[in-house]
């Protein structure tokens, strides 16, 4: 099934913003998946088990080096085009 997610990262507590966001972006981006990066958030779309699979290993590989609120909204119904 092919779904589109909307995803915003906000690292807490760490003296720079960039370096958990660019790395959250390097894990994303070795799987098969569509990303549109943006300023605030990034719209990833494609397969649901490969963006399933690529927010959790953001998200864990993230939380090892400090704290962050990762805000993501998953949806089968908007247009999903690359």
């Amino acid at each position: 099934m092919e779904i589109s997610a909307q995803i915003s990262l906000y690292p807490l507590k760490q003296e720079k913003l960039s370096p958990a966001i660019e790395d959250a972006w390097r894990i994303i981006e070795k799987y098969d998946i569509t990303i549109q990066k943006g300023p605030m958030s990034s719209v990833l779309t494609g397969d649901k088990e490969e963006i399933f699979n690529a927010v959790k290993e953001a998200f864990e590989k993230l939380s090892e080096r400090g704290m962050i609120v990762f805000s993501v909204t998953f949806s089968n119904a908007c247009p999903v085009g690359g």
